[in-house]
């Protein structure tokens, strides 16, 4: 699983959890808070209520008295209240008053006058001077239909003389914790939405951050030519950034060293034929011999000098073609004219073989690139097809447009490769036999092509031709190299 993946999973789990744990605790709440509010209000409604019922109940007209017709009087109030959204048209208060026996003597609705309310928690506490309070069904058939009654004693200076209990439905309130309850839930998810958002947000730029640079570890464990890859505005100065800098500057000095190592063994090994041959014919020279001995020393020194010194020069070449991180000095060039200029540069080594150039009249080529390395290239590749293509043979050249690149191609007469040779042609410092009279050549030219060709963003091929004998060099070249090229 990748490491996005489990970010968000992670993430969503802890919110998720967290969510559900709120929410849950939340709306439980809001009932009981709110039953709560409406308990407090009623207690102060059964205390105001009970001062007014206090004259009447001692007087023994509690039942027909002012204060009986004034609360009879409620069942017909229509406040026509609007509270938030919600239209109330009638009173939802019930009185009811007992005497210290807990005898109901007036009820506001004329249900229960005359019965014993004594037992009850609100009636029994209120009585004995402690806080009444209860909550109980409605009626036996509705046990879910609650009723709040708070009471509040009623007295004849300090001595308890009755019990003011006043009542109202819980299901009244319903309504408001519904509302309350779907705000909470529609916010909530709301939040959780945007919350979520975020997340998907943070763990794609973290894993998004992270897989640029575990491509671009990955790409340089492979030997690739790659760019510092770049981590974008929401990166900043964090420790993405920081880290993909350690990793370029741990790359280049593990580079530096490795080739530094690899090149000290390779140019070691590479000269000790040559020097080998230098020394044995300077040797040979300080002892007396014919002419012709002589000047066949001579000549051989010259011939080994001349080799170490292409060794070297391409070397550097290569040495500084493999140390560009990206290309410089572009500009718009002709492949065609570049070649033309190549060949005309090559023409002596042609007439030595006798070798012609077919093809027929090419097409310009325009494309961006770096025109010296081009050069370098396609002068490689020439004197490769030379080196290798037999006297009074052809070569054919070939420029041909491949939707946004251009495939240049180059084919000699000559024995091909052998198949154990075809995966390392562009190997550094390989190389195969160049006929008879002819010496190895350095192994560095098809090394600097590979190096020019991935710098500029195309691909090269070598291959043997089907079915005439020889080989073939297929390069293809975008009309303009990649960005970070």
């Amino acid at each position: 699983m990748r490491i996005g993946l489990r970010l968000l999973l992670a993430f969503f789990l802890v919110l998720g959890l967290s969510a559900v744990v709120v929410l849950r605790v939340f709306t439980e709440e809001i009932k009981p808070g709110t039953r709560l509010a409406m308990e407090d209000s009623l207690v102060d409604t059964a205390q105001a209520l009970a001062q007014l019922a206090a004259p009447d109940l001692k007087a023994g007209h509690i039942g027909d008295g002012a204060f009986a017709d004034a609360m009879t009087a409620l069942a017909s109030a229509r406040p026509q209240a609007r509270i938030h959204g919600f239209d109330k048209d009638r009173v939802d208060l019930r009185i009811t008053v007992t005497d210290a026996q807990g005898i109901v003597r007036f009820d506001s609705q004329g249900l229960t006058v005359g019965q014993d309310h004594s037992r009850w928690n609100d009636v029994y506490r209120t009585l004995r001077g402690e806080y009444g309070a209860r909550s109980s069904p409605a009626s036996a058939d509705r046990p879910n239909d609650t009723v709040m009654h708070v009471a509040a004693p009623v007295r004849d200076g300090d001595r308890i003389i009755g019990a003011l209990t006043v009542s109202r439905p819980n299901q009244s309130l319903e309504p408001y914790i519904r509302r309350s309850q779907d705000r909470v839930l529609r916010w909530s998810w709301g939040v959780l939405g945007l919350t979520l958002v975020m997340g998907l947000l943070v763990s794609w730029w973290l894993a998004s951050s992270l897989s640029r640079l575990r491509g671009y570890a990955l790409a340089v464990s492979r030997g690739e030519r790659v760019p510092l890859p770049r981590l974008g505005r929401l990166s900043g100065n964090t420790e993405f950034t920081d880290l993909a800098s350690a990793l370029e500057r741990m790359h280049l000095k593990l580079e530096d060293r490795a080739y530094v190592e690899h090149y000290v063994h390779t140019l070691t090994h590479e000269l000790k034929s040559p020097l080998a041959a230098i020394r044995g014919a300077a040797e040979l020279l300080q002892e007396p011999l014919p002419d012709a001995e002589r000047q066949r020393f001579a000549h051989h020194i010259e011939t080994q000098t001349s080799r170490l010194q292409q060794l070297i020069e391409r070397l550097l070449t290569l040495a500084e073609v493999e140390h560009m991180r990206q290309l410089t000095d572009v500009e718009e060039v002709d492949l065609t004219a570049l070649t033309h200029d190549a060949l005309r540069a090559l023409e002596p080594r042609l007439r030595t073989k006798r070798l012609r150039v077919d093809g027929g009249p090419l097409a310009a080529a325009p494309l961006r690139g770096n025109r010296f390395l081009l050069a370098q290239a396609l002068r490689n590749l020439l004197d490769n097809a030379i080196d290798f293509g037999p006297e009074d043979s052809a070569l054919t050249l070939g420029i041909a447009r491949d939707g946004a690149h251009w495939v240049w191609t180059l084919a000699d007469s000559g024995p091909g490769i052998p198949d154990y040779a075809l995966a390392r042609v562009f190997d550094r410092f390989y190389s195969l036999p160049r006929g008879t009279g002819q010496e190895r050549s350095s192994g560095l030219g098809l090394c600097l092509v590979h190096e020019v060709c991935q710098l500029h963003g195309g691909e090269v091929s070598l291959g043997n031709r089907q079915p005439p004998p020889g080989c073939q060099v297929r390069w293809r070249l975008p009309l303009r190299p990649p960005a970070g090229r």
